[in-house]
């Protein structure tokens, strides 16, 4: 009378509001977009290497990633397949995807950790498949790519512990709740859909009566 009303929304029928850090497409887009950062750093430049020998003139190779470290390709592409399971599974799927995911960034990290550490022992192999001699001398420099690599590796790691936080608040759609929700459409709100499917069963009824009575020789109309 007079004054303001608020329409109450019915319990239920709206979600809790997630905050922008726990919802499900954040996580899953930074976790992808860090993931391909990893995998595509492998496809560049970690180290270059100039190797002198008696046997052969000064030579110059380059190292990809994807050869100082094999490890870190197959685990940025584990990573990424975690994310995308995270995003589709259910509650405890959700939580075995994120932990392979923070695996995952930790494996990476760690292989590219190991490459700074000795950059000489991760190019040993394509020196020697470049120069055909393997333990040589050689001077190796590293680019920043495994560096950046390694962050990608801790940011992968960071955004499963993440996912596995986030995921206890992101709804789980079930067969049940389809189910439910089926069995609410066929009900209605006012039982007119239950009325419609009831005359449809006594008109189907009706028709069949008549067919039997016509080949008992009968008239149906009667």
């Amino acid at each position: 009378m007079g004054g303001s009303s608020e329409i109450v929304p019915a319990a239920g029928h709206e979600p809790p509001r997630l905050p922008a850090w726990a919802r499900k497409s954040t996580v899953v887009a930074l976790s992808v977009l860090v993931a391909i950062l990893a995998f595509a750093s492998t496809t560049q430049t970690w180290i270059d290497a100039d190797v002198q020998s008696a046997s052969v003139r000064t030579a110059h190779v380059m190292v990809q990633g994807s050869n100082a470290a094999t490890a870190v390709t197959a685990l940025a592409l584990v990573g990424l397949a975690g994310v995308l399971a995270a995003a589709v599974a259910g509650r405890v799927g959700r939580l075995v995807a994120s932990a392979v995911v923070v695996l995952a960034g930790f494996g990476v990290a760690a292989s590219c950790i190991a490459v700074v550490l000795n950059p000489r022992a991760a190019a040993d192999s394509s020196i020697a498949k470049a120069t055909g001699v393997s333990g040589g001398p050689a001077t190796t420099v590293l680019t920043w790519f495994p560096i950046a690599a390694a962050v990608a590796g801790a940011l992968l790691a960071l955004c499963g512990i993440l996912a596995m936080v986030a995921s206890r608040r992101w709804p789980t759609r079930t067969k049940y709740d389809a189910a439910a929700g089926g069995r609410r459409r066929a009900t209605g709100s006012d039982g007119e859909t239950a009325e419609e499917g009831g005359d449809a069963q006594a008109a189907q009824v009706d028709e069949i009566d008549g067919w039997d009575r016509l080949t008992r020789g009968e008239d149906p109309t009667d």
